[in-house]
This record gives structure tokens, C-alpha cells and sequence, in this order.
């Protein structure tokens, strides 16, 4: 690759990122992003596909994307059904990408992470 090739590659990885961080549901409220940036799944793989496509934008308050753990914001998110989120996520919704950023991800992997990012946060 050519450094100007792999220059191109890098802004483009860049703008990816800040994209799909864009507004998804509306303000987040409830929680503070130290708090939300602290959350991070027990299990070890789920860990993993959180901290690579979650966490950049549901812990940010600016991205608009509901805060992991901001009970508050995810309520009326999850009245819609599990269903609807998971269909939401794999078809990208708002300035989601579709499958979130996670293409290896399946509909369990999904259901796990938004109830994980849906649920109160463990105390520190």
C-alpha cells in the first residue's frame, strides 16, 4: 500500500467512526458519560464486541445514542420490543450503520448488548 493509500484508508476509517456516531433516538438523560464509559459486560466476549462497536458512541454524550446504562433513555427504547431493537440495529437506524459496526455479530449477540446497554450500571 502507498502512504498515500494508507493516508486515504485512515480518513476513511475516521469519517466511518464519526458517522455512525450520529443521532440515533434523541438526547440521552439519567446518567453522566464517566459513569457510562465505567460499564463494560462480565462476559469476556461480549466484552469484546461491546468495546469494539458500542462503546464509541453509547458512551458520548454528543453522539446522541442513547448511554449505556441510562435506564431513562432505553425505557422507551425498549418498550418498543426486542424485536424492533434488533431489527433496528441490523438495518441501521438514524446515524446508525446497519449491524451496528459489528458484521460477525448475530441476533443473541445483539439482544445481549442492548439489554447490557439498557440496564443500570454496576456500582463501582
Amino acid at each position: 500500500m502507498t502512504r498515500r493509500g494508507g493516508m486515504h484508508t485512515i480518513l476513511l476509517l475516521a469519517l466511518t467512526t464519526l458517522v455512525a456516531c450520529g443521532e440515533i433516538e434523541g438526547p440521552t438523560h439519567g446518567i453522566d458519560e464517566q459513569t457510562s464509559r465505567a460499564a463494560v459486560p462480565q462476559d469476556p466476549e461480549l466484552a469484546k464486541i461491546y468495546n469494539r462497536s458500542c462503546r464509541n458512541c453509547h458512551t458520548v454524550a454528543a453522539t446522541r445514542a442513547p448511554l449505556t446504562g441510562d435506564t431513562a433513555a432505553w425505557s422507551a427504547l425498549m418498550d418498543k420490543g426486542m424485536d424492533v431493537l434488533v431489527a433496528n440495529v441490523v438495518n441501521g437506524i438514524g446515524g446508525m450503520p446497519p449491524f451496528g459496526l459489528c458484521m460477525s455479530c448475530d441476533a443473541d449477540d445483539f439482544e445481549a448488548l442492548i439489554r447490557f446497554m439498557a440496564a443500570d450500571p454496576p456500582e463501582p
